[in-house]
């Protein structure tokens, strides 16, 4: 078992004394991901307005349903807007990606740099591969219900991790390595994930929200850096705690 308070202190401990700052390449990182969130709002928003709306209304009520999906499709974002939205999806997935390898650096003490955030575009194909068989093996068992749906997105939680810890790696192999990293230890990375409900809550808040995300994106992403250290048996605690290394460690 992971203890969670000294996984969290030591994130804390990481950000403070870490160079380059954590919180500054994070904050690199989510003003993307914000202008990212604008364009894309901008982009697949419905182009309507109220009368728009209520011509529309009044062909439903009508019964003239061919006049009212072609006025429809005319508020759909074109397939131009479509295809953008989906690159900037992928780009930030790359970004993403290596955000990860930065924080996996910091935390190694390996020349961790701002430019970390770009080296996913190195094996980019690979990132979004990943990506498409994450999101179609958790759609296969969301088939089933919610709850395998829900129990397999944190059996695929450490794939995206492996990748970028060995990008050498095929996509599929890490998700089969993730199944076995994660065999016993699905409960515990939800009991940490609800540890941060408190900070995700006050991110929601208006205005604030956008100052507290400075801390908790870079806090909550050390946090997930370590606990795959954990789990990969590379951690500093745990080679000194004698710990017998489990079998997916990477020599």
């Amino acid at each position: 078992m992971i203890n969670r308070a000294q996984l969290k202190k030591r994130s804390a401990t990481l950000i403070g004394s870490a160079r380059p700052s954590v919180i500054l390449v994070a904050l690199a990182y989510t003003a993307l991901a914000f202008l990212m969130y604008l364009l894309s709002t901008r982009l697949m928003g419905l182009n309507f307005t109220q009368a728009d709306m209520q011509r529309y209304m009044q062909l439903i009520s009508e019964g003239n349903l061919d006049y009212a999906m072609a006025l429809m499709e005319d508020m759909v974002p074109p397939a131009s807007s479509i295809a953008i939205d989906i690159l900037m999806d992928a780009v930030l997935s790359i970004v993403g990606a290596g955000f990860i390898l930065f924080l996996l650096n910091t935390i190694r003490s390996t020349g961790a740099c701002f430019g970390n955030l770009l080296d996913g575009f190195g094996f980019f194909f690979k990132i979004i591969l990943l990506s498409i068989l994450e999101y179609i093996f958790i759609f296969l068992w969301s088939l089933l219900f919610f709850f395998p749906g829900f129990i397999a997105a944190y059996r695929y939680r450490m794939a995206i991790y492996l990748l970028v810890d060995d990008p050498s790696r095929s996509p599929l192999e890490c998700i089969r390595l993730s199944k076995e990293m994660m065999k016993g230890h699905k409960w515990e990375l939800f009991v940490l994930d609800l540890s941060f409900i408190g900070w995700n809550l006050l991110t929601m808040l208006p205005v604030i929200g956008y100052a507290v995300q400075i801390w908790t994106v870079p806090y909550i992403r050390m946090t997930w850096a370590l606990y795959y250290e954990k789990l990969s048996g590379r951690d500093i605690d745990a080679a000194q705690s004698g710990a017998v290394p489990p079998p997916w460690e990477f020599q």
